[in-house]
């Protein structure tokens, strides 16, 4: 896979998990009763948290992991089981446990929404888009986590878009159309999730194949010298 294809890859796959689409509906009934100015800054502070917070897993979320214990193939796979997890709740078009629980719809309801939590955090930026941030990231190098936040930007770009417009888009678009959307999404991530949790299953089984040989190798070379010390 080239590199072209590799940040292709995470713009697909981030705006699966980001899914505006399902937010928009929600974003909605958070800005029902304020005016356009009101709808702007909430839409300003939700898209700027959301870059915040993706750019700093692509920055600090490698070296966060190791100062952890954590394995990056591990990681991979718990990562893919969480967008799994997310994929399955979009195909039913509903939003899941996994971006958000009772409590924090309970609160969106209320009207008691900062931007930040829960409509940025975790509903937008929540575990699957940082899992899928950190994942991406990982091959290293400044260049490439530059090209991710330059992703990041532009999927932020569109997600501002969308929410600026997102009563526009809700009247013009039924219920059944962005669930359509969102299932459709949730296909694609579904796919995305599965291929993830089998290349960090094969990339931890690799590194725990190459320790045994290596365990291996030094067990033959320290033989014969035990031999050797027991002869004297």
């Amino acid at each position: 896979m080239n590199e072209l294809q590799e940040y292709l890859r995470y713009l697909v796959t981030l705006t699966a998990v980001l899914d505006p689409f399902l937010a928009i509906p929600i974003f909605i009934s958070v800005t029902a009763a304020r005016d356009d100015a009101g709808r702007r800054r909430l839409a300003n502070v939700v898209t700027i948290t959301v870059f915040l917070v993706l750019a700093g897993s692509a920055i600090f979320g490698e070296s966060l992991l190791k100062a952890l214990g954590a394995s990056l193939p591990a990681f991979r796979v718990g990562g893919g089981l969480v967008l799994l997890l997310m994929a399955l709740a979009m195909l039913n078009a509903k939003v899941g446990e996994m971006r958000q629980t009772r409590a924090e719809a309970e609160e969106l309801e209320a009207g008691e929404v900062s931007g930040v939590v829960p409509l940025a955090v975790p509903l937008l930026a929540g575990p699957g888009a940082i899992s899928t941030t950190i994942i991406a990231a990982q091959a290293g190098g400044v260049a490439h986590v530059a090209a991710l936040i330059v992703c990041i930007a532009l999927m932020c770009a569109l997600l501002w878009a969308l929410l600026l417009a997102a009563h526009a888009v809700g009247n013009r678009l039924s219920t059944t159309a962005l669930n359509v959307a969102t299932r459709l999404l949730g296909l694609i991530l579904a796919a995305i999730a599965i291929e993830t949790m089998a290349d960090g299953l094969k990339r931890a089984i690799g590194l725990r194949g190459v320790r045994s040989s290596r365990m291996s190798s030094m067990r033959a070379r320290i033989a014969p010298l035990m031999r050797g010390c027991v002869r004297m």
